[in-house]
């Protein structure tokens, strides 16, 4: 395996969103089967609007193995601060090291970020178990009915509450620590 990471070009976008709605359907569904209600739009965990949002809103590149496409990340770097907003592998590629090894290239690519943070559904578990065992971020908020995400304030992002109503867990990685 050779991971490397590839600035996502404008021909690749069509099939990174259809991958990127793929790898996020396939986690919902193994999670909560065909009774799932977490859908945004279309039958899609994801929509094309959110995945477009964060494409055009940050650094968008395609994980790829020995030249062939895997997955693909999306991230946002405000000096000293960044937020991966989006990590994804294609199901075929689960379990074999390669969002793990895809994160480690994210964090060479930008090595003057000192704190990195991220999002995932509560149900996620095996984006949990990643981020937390694999990766070294730490759950540092739960966001939910009791506690709506403070960045939020004027419940621009409500449809979240009635899509992951049971919330959201907040991750950060200090580096060095």
């Amino acid at each position: 395996m050779s991971i490397t990471l590839t600035q996502l070009s404008p021909d690749d976008r069509e099939q990174f969103i259809l991958d990127n709605q793929e790898a996020f359907n396939y986690g919902a569904l193994e999670e909560f089967g065909r009774r799932d209600d977490h859908f945004e739009e279309n039958e899609q965990i994801i929509s094309r609007e959110t995945i477009e949002q964060s494409i055009d809103g940050g650094e968008a590149y395609r994980i790829m193995d020995d030249g062939k496409p895997v997955g693909g990340v999306i991230i946002k770097v405000d000096g000293a601060r960044g937020d991966l907003d989006i990590l994804f592998t294609l199901p075929k590629e689960h379990s074999k090291g390669v969002g793990y090894a895809a994160w480690c290239e994210v964090e060479k690519l930008h090595p003057e970020v000192k704190v990195w943070e991220t999002v995932t559904p509560y149900f996620e578990t095996r984006n949990i178990h990643f981020y937390v065992n694999r990766c070294g971020f730490h759950i540092v908020e739960f966001y939910n009915k009791f506690h709506p995400d403070p960045n939020d304030p004027d419940g621009e992002h409500m449809d979240l509450d009635d899509q992951f109503p049971d919330g959201m867990f907040r991750f950060e990685k200090v580096m060095g620590e």
